[in-house]
């Protein structure tokens, strides 16, 4: 398996859920490569099950396995971390306090490790309380910039900015966006995107100069009678990509 990210030349890469290992390797030659296949760390009952079932579909998909908490549950970040260190994935999804942790069970800087931080109401804050024990307290905001400078220290590779709701909170993700670029930092939009809104938050990140962009698109292209992601949507996916990246 490759641990250096295939995806490293790419300005943009889609991040969907695979329902099956079939899935999972439509789902990738869909996006012709350009994706990292999510598989959630909250749908097993302990790691070795875990590892056993991702270590096999990502050896399918050249390991572009992206290892997920489930709609950024922090209960589920310690097992997200010793995932982490056996499987060697190409992408991890953590809470904000789970980055070092991480980071420090994978033992090097390929792999790529995000850091989940939220929208608060208000333009250029952000909440960073979202660890299995400070999501229980009272908010944590901080102006993003603090937040970004928080996870570089902590060996972090990009920002999960969840739950965004689609536009929702537009302003706000327009200017982590803008944060993202001026510091040279990844950015993975997340929550509520979907076929109809996905070309205009990724192109609010492109505009922004951000450096690569990692949009989440998760429930909108799943089908609920199989619970697989549906190839053809991820194709639409990548032909709006595609357009984009070339006006």
């Amino acid at each position: 398996m490759s641990l250096t990210p295939n995806f490293y030349a790419d300005r943009v890469c889609l991040n969907v859920l695979a329902g099956s290992h079939d899935n999972a390797v439509d789902i990738y030659q869909a996006a012709e490569g350009h994706v990292l296949v999510g598989m959630l760390s909250k749908s097993y009952p302990d790691v070795p099950s875990a590892v056993e079932d991702m270590k096999k579909c990502a050896e399918k998909i050249n390991n572009a396995l992206s290892i997920g908490l489930g709609a950024g549950d922090p209960k589920q970040s310690n097992m997200v971390t010793e995932l982490a260190g056996i499987l060697q994935p190409q992408h991890v999804n953590q809470v904000f306090t789970g980055v070092g942790p991480s980071r420090n069970a994978l033992g090097q800087n390929d792999t790529v490790v995000n850091g989940l931080i939220s929208p608060t109401g208000t333009v250029g804050m952000v909440k960073i309380s979202t660890g299995p024990k400070s999501s229980t307290m009272a908010d944590a905001i901080v102006p993003v910039d603090t937040a970004i400078a928080m996870l570089q220290d902590m060996g972090c590779s990009s920002v999960k900015y969840f739950p965004m709701n689609g536009l929702a909170c537009r302003d706000e993700y327009e200017e982590v966006a803008k944060a993202c670029a001026r510091n040279n930092f990844w950015l993975e939009p997340t929550g509520g995107i979907d076929l109809t809104n996905f070309e205009e938050i990724l192109k609010i990140a492109l505009d922004a100069g951000v450096e690569k962009v990692i949009p989440h698109i998760y429930s909108s292209i799943i089908d609920s009678s199989t619970g697989n992601t549906r190839p053809e949507d991820v194709k639409t996916l990548l032909e709006m990509t595609k357009q984009l990246l070339s006006c």
